[in-house]
């Protein structure tokens, strides 16, 4: 008996066979847009999170905006700890009456937010800077409010107060301004 040799099997390979391939993408769902109009390459991408688009669109200044505002942050916290009397007078032009612990607390919520800005630096997630940037507008809309508040009762108007006071309103403007920047949906082409 003489044995014939089988012909080759041919295997089909549905990595290279495109119509199956279109088929399993389109069963798991990966592909195609989704409802932010994000195309995802993966499951794991999809499930996680693209955040790799966000590092082209980032807001011109954003990056030396958040470490200005870090540095300022940290120095003022650093003052109001170690030198509260001081920053006090420079302020509202008197002298502190009353016990400087509430500066040198004043000085530790400072230092929290600096390394909060600091953290917000270094992080590419659109999410954590943009809470970073609310956090920072908060202080800035609060800090205005006390301070107003303040010289109200005190009944006088001090330059270095007046200063402040505009100082503080235009860092809330270009916080939020960076803010809505980076909440805004980019517009499809």
């Amino acid at each position: 008996m003489s044995c014939k040799p089988h012909p080759p099997l041919m295997k089909k390979h549905s990595q290279t066979d495109l119509v199956s391939r279109l088929k399993t993408r389109k069963i798991l769902g990966v592909g195609g847009e989704d409802d932010d109009g994000e195309v995802h390459r993966s499951k794991i991408s999809q499930m996680l999170g693209n955040e790799i688009k966000f590092a082209l669109r980032e807001p011109l200044g954003l990056r030396v905006w958040i470490l200005l505002s870090a540095v300022l942050f940290t120095v003022m916290a650093l003052m109001a700890l170690v030198f509260p009397n001081q920053l006090y007078e420079v302020t509202f032009e008197e002298e502190l009456s009353t016990t400087n612990i509430s500066i040198r607390l004043y000085g530790g919520a400072l230092l929290s937010l600096s390394l909060i800005l600091w953290n917000g630096l270094y992080t590419s997630e659109k999410v954590i800077m943009q809470w970073t940037l609310l956090s920072e507008a908060c202080y800035f809309a609060i800090q205005f409010l006390v301070t107003s508040i303040t010289l109200v009762e005190i009944g006088s108007l001090p330059n270095a107060a007046i200063l402040l006071l505009l100082s503080r309103l235009l860092f809330l403007v270009v916080t939020l301004a960076y803010y809505y920047h980076l909440g805004r949906r980019n517009k499809k082409i």
